[in-house]
Formats: C-alpha cells, structure tokens, sequence
C-alpha cells in the first residue's frame, strides 16, 4: 500500500522518488511527510508501507525480512510502479530511506541500476543492531548464541500456540526519568505527538522473533560497489550517528566511486530531529542532491 504525490499542476514526466520508513512506522508518518514535502518540491513521490505492516500484504504479519523490505524498495511498491509510469521519467528515479530503512535504501541502490539517487536519513542498519545490540554492546559469539537460543525457544512454544507474540513498541507516557535519552526521543514521537494505530511502534511491536534473520545477514557488504549517488545525512547528536557514519566510511572504503557520495551531518540533531523536525530536516540541501 502506497500515498502518491504529485508536484501541484502535475504535467509530462516528472523525476521520482519512493520513500519509507522509519523501522516499524507507517507511511502517513515520517516518510508521509518527506513524500508530500518532495512532491511540493517538483517531484512525483510514494511513500509506501513496508510487506506486512500497516496497510501492504504479508503474511505472517509484523515480520520484518532483509530480502523483503529490500525488494519493496525494488519491486511493485516502488521503483517497478514508478518506471512503468507515463508521467514518471524512468532515468530519474531515486529513494528515501528514513531510521532502518535507511540502511534497506542503500542494499536497494547496490543492487537496482535503475535507482540513480539514494537519501538515507538517521538511518540504522538493523542487521548490525540486532545482531550486535545497541551501540554494539552485545557484540560476541557468546551474546549471540544466549539471543539465538532464546529466539529459538520462542519460535517452539509460538508454533505449538499458532500464534506469535509481540515484542513491545515504544514506551508509554510519561517515560520514566531515568530512561536513556533516545527511548524518550522515540517515545515522545510515537507516542506522542504522531501516533498512529497502525503504527508497531506506537503500538504493539514487531513479532518477537520477527527481526531474527536479520542476525547474520549483513546488509551493507556491498555499499562500496554503489555506482549511483548517495547522500548519508545524520544528526549529531542522534544515539544512532555511528550507522550512518560507518555506513558512509565502508561506502567509500576500497570504492572507485567516491565522487557522489556524501555524509552530512546536522549539527545538535538528535534522531528523530529527522523525523518531523521541519527547521532540521535538510529538504533544501536534499532537493539540491536529487537535482
């Protein structure tokens, strides 16, 4: 499920730009607004629910998968729908992916010739998260191993219920004082001043064991062969800054295509500044890029 934008006085073929996340969010939040913020910017834009949340298909639902969220950047939800287009021109089509899409947006760009520019805003890489814990500090075979044995205990008892369990959204308000900065900074966002119903992290969660594959699937091997350009653009002060600095570092790393590619980073942004923050967000700067 998609919300298309037209530029105002929509006529021939415009450039075009799909647009999700972030992880766990639907499109009539955060990517929602970069859609209709593009299109008020001369661009032809989707924003679409990933497979199994919100409003698209999938099932089991609330299962997130590496190969499906980067195919829904590629196929039908995305850069397949807006080639075929007769008021898109298909030489000019590029992505936004917004938090832990951002990381799926550049796997799509290694792999879709056909995407010419890709933004990843906050992102995260959620194969580096959920395989090493935050700011990796779960980062052993050890803490691995314990995660996969305790994910896998749950797989037997969801199977022999038939049903899955939900592993919890964002923290209910007001956020206890002594909570780290950043689950306040979600909670505040999905809690508060966007909730939505829809929405897993305003609600109940993903599965429990719905982000499990994404353990030993790394998603950004082969960032470097990344042809077409790329802007990283991060707060920082966002807790998550290092994906999308590493993110860009190993881009760049042995690469001959270094020229298009870019971090920018937003002084005293914290994370979800790049949400909805309208006075943070470089739409100016992000509309130069895709240009």
């Amino acid at each position: 499920a998609a919300d298309l934008y037209k530029p105002k006085n929509a006529s021939g073929k415009y450039p075009a730009i799909a647009v999700s996340g972030p992880f766990g969010a639907v499109k009539e939040q955060c990517s929602g607004l970069y859609a209709q913020t593009m299109a008020e910017k001369g661009y032809l834009t989707i924003a679409f629910d990933p497979s199994s949340t919100g409003e698209s298909g999938g099932k089991p639902r609330y299962l997130a998968s590496r190969d499906n969220n980067t195919e829904d950047f590629m196929e039908a939800a995305a850069v397949d729908f807006l080639s075929v287009r007769e008021d898109v021109d298909p030489d000019k089509i590029g992505i936004i992916g917004i938090c832990g899409w951002g990381g799926m947006a550049l796997n799509a760009a290694a792999l879709d010739t056909r995407i010419k520019a890709t933004v990843a805003s906050t992102m995260y890489d959620m194969t580096r998260v959920n395989a090493n814990g935050y700011f990796d500090s779960e980062d052993s075979e050890e803490a691995r191993y314990a995660k996969k044995q305790s994910l896998n205990t749950l797989r037997t008892q969801e199977y022999c219920k038939g049903e899955y369990s939900r592993a919890g959204g964002c923290v209910s308000l007001p956020v206890p004082e002594d909570a780290p900065f950043f689950v306040k900074d979600y909670s505040e966002y999905y809690k508060g001043r966007c909730y939505h119903k829809r929405s897993l992290n305003s609600n109940d969660g993903w599965n429990s064991i719905g982000c499990m594959s994404f353990m030993n699937q790394p998603i950004l091997k082969y960032s470097n062969e990344i042809r077409s350009a790329v802007l990283i653009v991060h707060g920082e002060k966002a807790h998550s800054y290092y994906f999308g600095k590493d993110a860009y570092e190993n881009m760049i790393k042995n690469s001959k295509y270094t020229s298009n590619k870019e971090l920018l980073t937003i002084p005293g942004a914290v994370h979800t500044d790049l949400y909805d923050n309208l006075d943070v967000i470089p739409f100016d700067k992000i509309q130069k890029f895709f240009k």
